[in-house]
């Protein structure tokens, strides 16, 4: 179920924009912070801050997306799985896209 889950938002996510969204951009060394299965819903917050992307399930999982700023100008997508009881469960990190072939 977990698996499926974080694969819907792993799509969902796919489709998103890869420039910086207002409020969400974070610096590399903060997102580090964030631990799978010890960090808290509480302690994100105050580690990253509030997102504008942010997806919440009927299971009472949320989905948060913050971006990281890469190089040439781009973002890395840094996306984080909270569980109904506030438990960070997953995290992903997905480098930036390259640029487009000439």
């Amino acid at each position: 179920m977990k698996a499926a889950l974080f694969l819907a938002l792993a799509m969902l996510a796919g489709c998103a924009t890869r420039t910086a969204l207002e409020g969400t951009v974070v610096a590399p060394d903060r997102s580090a912070q964030v631990v799978p299965g010890q960090s808290t819903k509480a302690q994100l917050l105050a580690t990253l801050g509030k997102t504008d992307a942010a997806v919440s399930f009927d299971s009472g999982y949320q989905a948060w997306m913050y971006q990281v700023p890469a190089d040439g100008g781009r973002y890395s997508e840094f996306v984080v799985l909270i569980d109904p009881q506030g438990m960070v469960r997953k995290t992903r990190r997905r480098p930036p896209e390259l640029p487009p072939r000439p």
